[in-house]
């Protein structure tokens, strides 16, 4: 990494000063180029009048981003604290698709510029989320330089949003409940009660309206349920929520002293149901970490807030020692369990072990530095002098109402003061994880050498949509671990999908440890092949006009595959395709499909709208579709034929029998369940229906059949009628009872 980056600033410095994101938008080792226009001349006045009555209005303008021209964008202040109108170089929120839908650039359609104030070394956000991304998901960040009006305004951070793409790209799905977790007015005299997951607001969702801003369609419900459990029944908030993720979250906030967070005034973060149905927080807003923030810590120590001795040295443990002024159950709850204690310091361990001691957040912090040195110094609405930025990566600067401690400062100290601290040193050593053949649907054992552990737990998911479950791992001969007491665990899992996610965490009476160490956000994985007829395409419809909706309204082709097994089936590695020269199409996302289980597939080359939409759409034509292992071979494969309007084409029986043209059973059983006693109370039974060059009819009465037209043309007597069909127009008709109090539908195909 040191090497990387000390060769990418001789080339940068050699080759220019100004370097100009070619690919990624935020690439950490460029600085884009964004020029906004305004059509209104007191464009600034009308942005400090929205900001301070509170509106979320816009202003319009043209942008240009590296040299692509987009027209009619909104654009508004970004922030709370950060921005005044009595300063020039305030933050920036930029809607791309403000007035024209769907116009983004390359997928990116909210541009968040925070203008880089509390911050004179300019890296601390960039660098923060450079540390997050190894254990979490959280946004990508780097640099622009932003003009107005072709006006050099300043250098600013540009910190990728939370939004529907980050959902997307982090979880595979957009559409559960989402908040952002900031308050409409930040209460700072209680130390921050805030968005701080207490239930102190009240016994009703509706009473936390105010203190979150909800993202999605739906959600208030859940949010509640999430709050009652964990202050009321903590014991059970696994189930609702993700703790390692949360762990993770509090691990960050307390090595690097970010403190303008949930821990300081209960703020700064978001919730996203993930595809587990598991609430998972997001880091957000981090200009003032390392130490940028110490107004208040919200507990009764620090209320009135730390010096830079006392943020070196800060406590991990001290809000759990030390009650907050306000409730932080969130901190509170899950530190009760010593495991939780454990996993959290283990966090912490690796956190300081890959950024701290090892100096790699230094080289970052310089080689950062280095590369917008030249843009610094060309921005004048910049809030602190050069000197300033050149200094603060290793000493503390002077601010108007506090001192900004030196990065490294900071940092080393911390690193000095964690790797003493109880529980950071005497880990169990975990090595030679070894999992045995994977065979579909088969017990399954994993086993690992522990030295030191006095316990040791396996955590495995099948997919995604799966919370890991834990499961024991023991040493004592039975579990395929060798002979007793000889230091290899082993644990088994049963009824085994194709494909295993797995982490091991082990630990003793004071210190604890996972393998991987970035654990759960990287984990170990196993997978082997799915044997043919295990996962069928079970039914398929390429003329959607008005049967069933994606979660964006739209009427798009879908393909509904079953898992016709007792075995739950994973997607990880394996493929579909509607080209057999190409059969590695499209790579499933990681999920699993539960025994007698459906799974959709939207074809319809949407992969913004989540995983789940495939990169291609069907032909009404007729075409080979093909599911595949990794190693491609063929799990199931169907030619399609032409389907009219609204008519699917699937399995009759459902999941086992030959494809025929059928009322569509969207993500439902294709079999008519009870069929003879439906038909019998219509006092009729037909078969099939739709139907082709056939059609059978039992009768309890007499009846008619019409056409769309209202013409009758067939007259049905009391009896078994077994009638010619295949001169009939393909379409809808009406079979009435004779006395035209009952009317069915069929469908000619063909």
């Amino acid at each position: 990494m040191l090497f990387r980056r000390i060769f990418l600033v001789i080339c940068l410095l050699q080759l220019s000063k100004n370097v100009i994101a070619q690919g990624d938008f935020y690439n950490i080792d460029s600085i884009s180029e964004i020029r906004l226009y305004f059509f209104d001349a007191n464009w600034d006045h009308l942005l400090d009048s929205m900001y301070v009555v509170g509106e979320k209005d816009r202003v319009v303008a043209n942008i240009i981003i590296n040299g692509d021209s987009y027209d009619s964008v909104g654009v508004r202040y970004k922030g709370f604290s950060s921005v005044s109108i009595n300063t020039i170089k305030n933050p920036f929120n930029i809607s791309l698709d403000y007035l024209i839908n769907d116009q983004d650039h390359k997928g990116i359609n909210k541009i968040k510029l925070s203008n880089v104030i509390q911050d004179p070394s300019f890296v601390r956000e960039v660098l923060s989320y450079d540390i997050a991304r190894k254990y979490m998901p959280a946004s990508k960040a780097n640099f622009s330089n932003l003009f107005i009006n072709d006006t050099l305004w300043g250098l600013y951070v540009n910190v990728e949003a939370v939004n529907e793409k980050f959902l997307v790209d982090h979880f595979g799905s957009k559409n559960n409940s989402f908040f952002k977790c900031n308050p409409e007015n930040l209460n700072i005299q209680i130390g921050g009660e805030n968005s701080n997951l207490s239930n102190s607001h009240g016994n009703d969702s509706t009473d936390y309206y105010n203190y979150y801003d909800l993202e999605s369609d739906y959600g208030w419900t859940q949010l509640y349920n999430l709050i009652d459990t964990l202050n009321n029944y903590s014991d059970s908030v696994y189930k609702l929520l993700n703790i390692d993720r949360a762990l993770w979250m509090h691990a960050f906030n307390y090595t690097l002293i970010n403190y303008d967070s949930y821990i300081g005034y209960g703020q700064n973060y978001y919730l996203y149901k993930q595809p587990s149905l598991e609430f998972s927080p997001i880091l957000w807003d981090m200009n003032m970490s390392f130490g940028g923030f110490r107004l208040t810590d919200a507990s009764q120590l620090y209320f009135n807030g730390f010096n830079i001795s006392q943020a070196q040295t800060m406590d991990p443990f001290v809000h759990y020692y030390t009650p907050f002024i306000s409730p932080r159950p969130l901190i509170e709850k899950l530190f009760q369990s010593t495991r939780n204690q454990k996993m959290f310091m283990a966090h912490i361990r690796t956190i300081v072990e890959e950024n701290f001691l090892n100096q790699d957040y230094y080289s970052t912090a310089q080689y950062l530095q280095n590369m917008i040195d030249a843009s610094v110094q060309n921005d004048t609405n910049k809030f602190y002098s050069y000197n300033d930025f050149t200094n603060n990566l290793n000493n503390q600067v002077s601010l108007t109402a506090s001192i900004c401690p030196g990065i490294s400062e900071l940092v080393d100290a911390r690193a000095n003061y964690l790797s003493n601290y109880s529980g950071f040193n005497g880990a169990p050593i975990v090595s030679n994880v070894n999992p045995q053949s994977l065979v579909f649907g088969n017990d399954f054992y994993i086993n690992a050498d522990v030295l030191g552990s006095t316990d040791v737990v396996l955590y495995f998911r099948f997919g995604e949509n799966m919370r890991f479950k834990e499961v024991n791992m023991f040493d004592d001969g039975n579990h395929n671990d060798g002979l007793p007491n000889d230091g290899t665990f082993g644990a088994l899992i049963t009824n085994t999908a194709n494909s295993v996610d797995y982490y091991i965490y082990a630990e003793n009476d004071s210190s604890g440890i996972f393998s991987p160490e970035r654990a759960a956000h990287e984990f170990y994985s196993i997978s082997t092949n799915i044997p043919q007829s295990k996962l069928v395409i079970n039914e398929v419809m390429s003329n959607n006009k008005s049967t069933v909706t994606d979660n964006s309204g739209k009427y798009d082709d879908w393909i509904e595959l079953f898992n016709n097994s007792s075995t739950p089936i994973s997607t990880n590695k394996l493929f579909f395709s509607d080209n057999l020269q190409n059969i590695s199409k499209w790579k499933f996302p990681n999920i699993i499909i539960k025994p007698q289980e459906y799974f959709i597939i939207w074809a319809d080359e949407d992969g913004h709208q989540g995983d789940n939409h495939a990169n291609f759409k069907l032909s009404n034509l007729g075409e080979q579709l093909i599911i595949s292992n990794h190693d491609s071979s063929i799990i199931d494969a169907e030619y399609i034929y032409t389907q009219q309007d609204d008519i699917s084409y699937g399995r009759s029986p459902n999941g086992v029998g030959s494809f025929t043209m059928l009322t569509p059973t969207f993500n439902e059983n294709n079999t008519p369940t009870n069929v003879a006693e439906s038909y019998l109370l219509d006092d009729f039974f037909i078969f099939p229906n739709p139907f082709d060059d056939y059609l059978h009819i039992n009768g309890e009465s007499d009846f008619k059949v019409y056409n769309v037209l209202g013409e009758m043309i067939y007259l049905g007597k009391s009896s078994q009628n077994h009638i010619k069909t295949s001169k009939w127009i393909p379409g809808i008709y009406f079979l009435n009872s004779w006395d035209n109090k009952l009317s069915l539908k069929l469908i000619k195909i063909k």
